[in-house]
């Protein structure tokens, strides 16, 4: 490695630390002026709030990293064009597109960390997050209602009210049986007050219920102190994942939940256009680079605000672009995959094109 190379690098690590941190600095608090209230109201203990915005860092790096590898190469290139070190350096006999090699591995090996990060260590303190404001800050609680309602089988729908996580206990359940050609008709239905889950024998009991079944001419009904039905396709595992938001799944339970979705008959789009999206948006770090680099080689008046404001510019389109192409994924119009990429293909074409005519 050439001294160049140690010098662009060490510069441009040390801006995307210092952006890091200013923007965690900054969203913190403004979150904890948001949250102030509920803190206060809730009597949440101190180390409390210290841990909430320990496991609320990894989400606000996860979000503000292509942002602040686009400012440290706006900034680095910047400088040494405005200082005539880029000039020097081209005198020096060094091309454009070599300059660029030191950012480009950089920001290619930092977009391959995002995916780790943002799939695998931002669910995790996700879930850690929202676990202290329900429990401890009561937020995004449901009082009232049925929390849990999903499809088994492509004919069998569960329903159930509130789930003990401590005791892998179900309360107020409901399992519906529908004909498998013709999905309107229920064919039984099993109510009951609560539902365990016996680990010992992998079942689940229901207790003080009522079973019902159903035929075109009449109605059948059993009452039933217990009854252990053997054929549910879920664990108390499966029924806590279902409770979780995207944000706080990894990118292997993503996978698995919306495969599970595939094989009780629902539609499975939204969580694979969140699986690759996720993925994709990791590699935004990499795009915006290609971006910054030839805008911040350039001297133009105005200095570094006016090149600030067109790389802003541009990556405000990339990220608007990106959402868009996700609503129509979301309805159907695009393949997942082709959704969650497509900003990227065309965005990186764009500054391939724009690399080019910056080396001319």
């Amino acid at each position: 490695m050439k001294i160049l190379d140690r010098y662009l690098i060490k510069q441009f690590i040390q801006t995307i630390i210092f952006g890091l941190v200013t923007f965690l600095l900054l969203f913190i608090v403004i979150d904890m002026m948001e949250n102030l209230d509920d803190f206060i109201d809730q009597n949440v203990p101190n180390y409390l709030i210290w841990e909430y915005y320990l496991v609320f860092m990894p989400e606000i790096i996860r979000l503000m990293l292509p942002v602040a590898v686009l400012l440290a190469s706006l900034f680095t290139v910047g400088k040494m064009s405005n200082l005539s070190e880029l000039t020097a350096i081209k005198a020096g006999g060094v091309s454009f597109y070599r300059f660029m090699a030191p950012f480009v591995v950089v920001s290619l090996f930092i977009s391959f960390f995002a995916i780790y990060f943002g799939g695998y260590i931002a669910p995790m303190a996700n879930k850690h997050k929202v676990y202290i404001e329900q429990n401890y800050m009561k937020k995004g609680l449901v009082p009232t209602g049925t929390n849990i309602f999903f499809q088994d089988t492509r004919t069998r729908i569960v329903n159930i009210f509130y789930f003990d996580t401590y005791n892998n206990q179900a309360n107020k359940v409901s399992v519906q049986e529908f004909d498998s050609g013709n999905i309107t008709k229920m064919l039984s239905r099993i109510d009951a007050v609560r539902m365990k889950y016996d680990t010992t024998k992998s079942v689940w009991t229901l207790y003080d219920g009522v079973s019902r079944t159903f035929s075109d001419t009449n109605e059948t009904a059993e009452r039933f102190t217990n009854k252990e039905i053997t054929n549910l396709n879920f664990i108390p595992d499966d029924i806590i994942k279902k409770q979780r938001k995207p944000e706080e799944m990894s990118l292997d339970e993503l996978d698995t939940y919306a495969n599970e979705q595939l094989r009780t008959g629902n539609d499975p789009t939204r969580i694979f256009i969140e699986y690759h999206s996720r993925i994709a948006f990791s590699f935004t770090c990499f795009v915006v680079v290609l971006f910054g680099l030839p805008v911040s080689a350039n001297k133009r008046k105005g200095g570094l605000a006016i090149q600030f404001g067109i790389s802003l510019l541009i990556t405000f389109v990339y990220l608007v672009f990106m959402k868009m192409s996700q609503a129509f994924g979301k309805n159907g119009v695009l393949n997942p995959f082709f959704t969650a990429w497509i900003a990227n293909v065309i965005f990186l074409a764009a500054a391939v094109v724009n690399i080019i005519r910056a080396q001319r």
